[in-house]
């Protein structure tokens, strides 16, 4: 599939601010499931563009405004070539606990097996892994597990969490957004020594277009592989990936600060269309 993604930003300050200094990830990844062919940002007031590769090679954008402004556009229009991914079947064993050990020696998994920001492992935490896992002999039937435990005992509720809700209290409200579902499945996968980080980007459905977030957990002699716990499935040819990390603190689309009034209203709009040939 083709599709055209076009991300606004928008930022309207009670009084102008000045000395604004941010960062934008919002451009696809080009990887054997996905193609980028094509990528446009747009800074108004414009801004001169620098773009660098962080750590976990998600592609930077930087961007100053010295000057006062009363109001900020960032929009990103990206035109993506996806494929459908070669899925592992759901009944697979492909690594068995045992090899948990070879992941944890490969310098790729290192910090995907650590707490994070919004991610811990506390005992609560890994109770509920070992509680949902219990019987299983192999990292994909855990893995999937722990998907099918999250889809089914946390409730998609908008609005009653923000980007900086910890996992401790997801777990305690049992209710959230897609990316809290991520954060509870990756404490809980950690919990276990499954290697697990954060993907940020889109997804297409008949329903709504909005960006997404899901999992990617290694399997010795499988890579990484992908399950979103808040559809309960394999990430397909809908899924656009633009970055991935420990949490959502690694991926947040928009990040920055600047000098003047904490009083600003902030939209966010995603259309998302197939695009032609």
């Amino acid at each position: 599939m083709k599709w055209e993604i076009v991300h606004r930003t928008s930022y309207s300050y009670a009084s102008p601010v000045r000395e604004s200094f941010n960062e934008v990830r919002l451009k696809p990844v080009s990887n054997e499931h996905q193609t980028l062919d094509a990528f446009l940002l747009k800074i108004l007031p414009a801004a001169r563009l620098r773009h660098y590769e962080d750590f976990y090679a998600n592609c930077i954008h930087h961007f100053e405004i010295a000057e006062p402004h009363a109001t900020l556009l960032i929009q990103a229009t990206s035109i993506v070539t996806t494929r459908t991914p070669s899925l592992l079947p759901a009944e697979a064993t492909p690594a068995g606990l045992d090899r948990l050990a070879e992941a944890a020696r490969s310098e790729r998994c290192c910090d995907y097996l650590q707490a994070s920001r919004f991610v811990d492992m506390s005992p609560q935490m890994w109770r509920l892994a070992v509680d949902t896992t219990v019987g299983q002999a192999d990292i994909w039937q855990c893995a999937l597990a722990i998907m099918y435990f999250v889809h089914a005992n946390f409730r998609y509720e908008p609005n009653t969490t923000g980007v900086h809700t910890h996992v401790s209290d997801v777990l305690e409200r049992r209710c959230g957004v897609c990316q809290d579902f991520a954060h509870v499945m990756l404490g809980m996968c950690r919990s276990l020594k499954i290697p697990a980080l954060y993907v940020s980007g889109y997804l297409a459905t008949e329903k709504a277009s909005a960006t997404h977030a899901w999992v990617e957990v290694f399997i010795p002699g499988q890579g990484w592989r992908g399950l979103d716990p808040t559809h309960n499935c394999q990430p397909g040819e809908s899924y656009v990936k633009i970055a991935v990390g420990r949490d959502y603190a690694d991926v947040s689309p928009v990040s920055g600060h600047y000098k003047g009034t904490t009083e600003r209203r902030m939209e966010v709009s995603v259309e998302i269309k197939a695009a032609g040939s």
